[in-house]
């Protein structure tokens, strides 16, 4: 695909690609009928329209909280065409969370999947797009269609994501048009994306990974996804012989082993699975390889940086390593005092690129706080890189156990548990302790009870006794986010008292 000039809006690339693939079709539904792109178009055309309608000026905000449909994703092109910042929200935030978005963002138009009734009405204009058939859609597509492109440049915001807020306030990630567009153009070429490419997408579009990575690449090629509104095993199973890449997180792997349908009939057509947005485990990525003779592509992303690293298309996928920096982006590992790493040294990832964010918004000294200054930006992750220069990561800069004074990386100690029979899941957290400052826990989903002694017996050899926990807990499942992540800090809430004497 030829490169076009840099200072417009991101739009202008992808309605390029509509021109030349009209009548092909682009939104596979788990219903068995379809949207070309020429009608995904039209309808954010109508969208446009709407938001014209509403008084929509360039940078004015459009907060949206509903279901996945294809109107949703006609929905967030519109913005794109009109220059709007869109601002997704989590579809299982609380009515306190959308509140505190809404006032951070003062947004023109609030679009919810139900009717807002305890939210705090600050004269915003609210709509509820529930379904594809709702009273929302029917006036939306009332309007004319709009199909004027407001020029937008490389560095204008198009989005505004929001983190976790998990360790204070919540911040919104500001994501540039330049951002968008050059890591889609990059993934393009990492992942050799191909004109037959059919890709299964299963994923939430309101975060990075579903929303940008997958259904950019999708537009930005002129292929075809299916377009599924959750995971649905049996669904993708049945939908996979005519498919060709599935971008998923780890939890869709571990699911897919333990289906009796997923045999070669199924997969056979496929040739990439991608994971990302979580970590995958080693015994996931060997045990899949045995299953299907084909090697996961593990890819390291985050909502202020888009994708940053990938194993390689062509060549070893390596377990355990997300692979080498993405063409144009710089990734290095740094100490304490921001002194480079050498190599198989743990610190925190720093990167540098064109993917990189804008900064958070309406947080200026925070954005000055995570960057360098020479412009790199703070990850928070713990890792290393080996003598190739791929990328391994040990952990969350906050998930790091201190324990004795010794730093305990929480993925080493992971990896090796997972090794254990019986073993489906464990996390690695650290809890206040009153000898060692905080004392190693695993927290495990296994098919039988997991003792302390045989966790001990079975680390032993492998790793130092300061690595070993000091308890297990036994669960049925981790606490997890909507893109696999498991969620430590509330492990950490749960057992902080674990250790506390009687």
């Amino acid at each position: 695909m030829d490169k076009v000039e840099a200072d417009v809006n991101f739009f202008h690339h992808l309605h390029e690609v509509v021109a030349q693939n009209r009548d092909k079709k682009c939104l596979l539904l788990d219903d068995g009928s379809y949207w070309t792109y020429e009608q995904l178009f039209q309808c954010t055309f109508h969208f446009a329209g709407f938001l014209r309608s509403q008084g929509i000026q360039v940078n004015d905000r459009v907060v949206v909280q509903c279901e996945k449909c294809p109107e949703a994703l006609a929905l967030y092109l519109a913005c794109l065409q009109m220059g709007t910042i869109y601002v997704p929200v989590n579809t299982s935030a609380t009515a306190t969370e959308i509140q505190y978005v809404v006032e951070d963002t003062e947004p023109k138009v609030l679009v919810l999947k139900d009717e807002p009734s305890s939210l705090t009405n600050y004269g915003i204009d609210c709509f509820v797009l529930s379904s594809s058939e709702c009273e929302f859609v029917s006036q939306v597509r009332s309007h004319s269609a709009y199909s004027e492109i407001m020029i937008r440049s490389d560095a204008d915001i198009a989005a505004i994501l929001y983190t976790s807020g998990t360790t204070g306030r919540a911040k919104g990630a500001m994501l540039s048009h330049r951002n968008l567009r050059s890591n889609a153009e990059t993934l393009l070429k990492t992942w050799g994306w191909e004109r037959t490419d059919v890709l299964l997408h299963a994923l939430p579009i309101y975060h990075v990974h579903g929303l940008f990575v997958a259904i950019h690449c999708v537009l930005l090629s002129g292929t075809s996804m299916w377009f599924f509104r959750t995971f649905d095993l049996e669904q993708i199973i049945r939908r996979m012989p005519h498919a060709t890449v599935l971008m998923g997180v780890p939890t869709y792997y571990i699911r897919l082993l333990k289906e009796q349908g997923f045999s070669h009939k199924a997969f056979k057509a496929m040739r990439l699975f991608i994971s990302g947005s979580a970590p995958l485990s080693e015994q996931t990525f060997n045990s899949f390889f045995d299953r299907t003779d084909k090697r996961i592509l593990e890819r390291y992303g985050m909502t202020e940086t888009g994708m940053i690293t990938s194993n390689p298309l062509k060549g070893e996928r390596v377990a355990g390593s997300v692979g080498f920096p993405l063409d144009g982006v710089a990734v290095r590992i740094v100490d304490k005092e921001g002194n480079q790493s050498s190599s198989d040294w743990v610190g925190e990832i720093e990167v540098k690129g064109p993917n990189v964010f804008a900064g958070y918004w309406r947080m200026p000294e925070k954005t000055r706080e995570e960057f360098t200054t020479d412009s790199y930006f703070k990850t928070g992750d713990m890792g290393y890189k080996n003598d190739e220069g791929r990328v391994f990561i040990v952990g969350r800069e906050k998930d790091l156990v201190i324990s004795g004074g010794l730093n305990v990386y929480p993925a080493e100690i992971e990896t090796l548990i997972d090794e254990m029979e019986g073993v489906e899941e464990n996390a690695i957290i650290g809890v206040p302790h009153p000898d060692f400052g905080e004392g190693v826990v695993v927290v495990v989903v296994s098919e039988e009870p997991i003792t302390l002694d045989a966790v001990r017996d079975f680390l032993r050899e492998k790793v130092a006794s300061y690595k070993h926990p000091k308890a297990v807990i036994s669960v049925g499942d981790l606490p997890k986010n909507a893109m696999g992540k498991v969620q430590k800090n509330l492990l950490r809430q749960s057992y902080s008292s674990l250790f506390e004497e009687n």
